[in-house]
């Protein structure tokens, strides 16, 4: 029996990435003779785009003209990033419990990222937390990643979850693209570094904080 489905996006939805995967852009960066250019605060929500838009904003930001580096420092990133994949990172305020509590009511819930697969199962183990989810979709998990609809569907299937009773959980124009064109309700939240942008989006639901899902996801799939 399918049973109603929230699938979360994970990098400034569940968790702030955003210090590892900096530090891991800036790695690069001191390579290259080039120093620490972007900073936490200022950069974070850039790091939440991915890997080639820090490499591309850094280069942009001191009027670096050989952008061919931004391909051939993207591995160079990704192994950095694996190496420290957790130092910094932490997971929202209450994101756990919401997830646990929908668990609770009989919910399925997934995870699907345009972060690699490799890379964000490796993480969720090593912050503890990957058994909590029934699936994890990553950008390479399929051939299209968001805002393609295919990802969406398979985290929801995976799950054991019901097409008709789900919906996406995340912080960026790509997921919310990915619910609209997925026709389910878009949920974005406002704590992550994309808080600006997510309101000005006009979801469905605007979350100011993850204790309100649980009851928000109660009332609009088993009220």
């Amino acid at each position: 029996m399918t049973r109603p489905c929230v699938v979360f996006d994970l990098d400034g939805t569940l968790a702030d990435t955003s210090g590892d995967l900096l530090a891991a852009a800036n790695t690069c960066f001191r390579g290259l003779g080039l120093g620490d250019i972007l900073e936490v605060g200022r950069d974070s929500g850039t790091a939440l785009r991915g890997g080639r838009a820090m490499l591309t904003a850094g280069f942009e930001r001191i009027g670096y003209d050989d952008m061919a580096q931004v391909d051939i420092q993207y591995p160079v990133l990704l192994a950095a990033y694996e190496k420290d994949i957790d130092r910094h990172t932490v997971f929202y305020d209450g994101a756990l419990e919401a997830v646990q509590s929908l668990r609770g009511h009989g919910f399925a819930v997934s995870i699907c990222t345009n972060k690699p697969e490799g890379l964000a199962r490796l993480l969720m183990e090593r912050l503890g937390a990957l058994s909590l989810f029934d699936a994890l979709i990553g950008a390479d998990t399929l051939p299209t990643r968001k805002p393609d609809i295919a990802p969406f569907w398979a985290a929801v299937d995976q799950a054991g979850g019901d097409r008709g009773r789900c919906t996406l959980i995340g912080d960026t124009l790509t997921d919310h693209t990915t619910a609209r064109n997925a026709g389910v309700p878009s949920v974005l939240v406002s704590f992550g570094p994309g808080g600006a942008e997510a309101s000005a989006l006009q979801p469905d639901v605007l979350l100011e904080h993850f204790s309100q899902l649980p009851d928000l996801m109660i009332n609009m799939f088993k009220g």
